[in-house]
This record gives C-alpha cells, structure tokens and sequence, in this order.
C-alpha cells in the first residue's frame, strides 16, 4: 500500500466516517473503495461513449445520401479527385 495524505471538507469526513461505520470498514477502506467506484465508472462512461459513437456509424445519410461513408471513406475520397 501507498500512503496518502487528502484533505477533506467536514462534511465530506463526517460523511465518510458514517458510511465507514455503517459498512463496517475502516475509514481507509472506505477512502479505496470510493476511488476505485470513481475509476471503475470513468471507465464504463467510456466504453458507453465507444458503443453509442459505434452505434451511430452509418446512421446518418451525407449530403448526396450515402449512409456507408465510414466504410467507404477512401472510395469516395478517390472518386472526387477523378
């Protein structure tokens, strides 16, 4: 384990004594257990973010409506300079 020293408001330290107390856990237990839910959701926001951008591949139609253009994008890049 690394020690750490953090500053917290007195509420937050209230609150996270409670909850501690509540869970049965140690005040450092709960410190790690709130960052790693903090680390664990920024990455499912992310893999979130991926599938819906993925999701919306190919869902909207360019201006002469071809809706493949993610696929196709060096097809159509070649055939505007011929």
């Amino acid at each position: 384990m690394i020690r750490t020293q953090i500053q917290l408001t007195p509420e937050q330290a209230k609150r996270l004594r409670e909850r501690a107390r509540r869970e049965g856990v140690s005040l450092a237990e709960a410190v790690r257990r709130s960052v790693d839910h903090w680390l664990d959701e920024g990455a499912h926001q992310r893999t979130r973010q991926y599938e819906r951008a993925a999701g919306l591949i190919g869902a909207f139609a360019d201006r002469d409506q071809a809706s493949d253009l993610s696929r196709r994008h060096d097809e159509y890049l070649s055939e505007s300079y011929e």
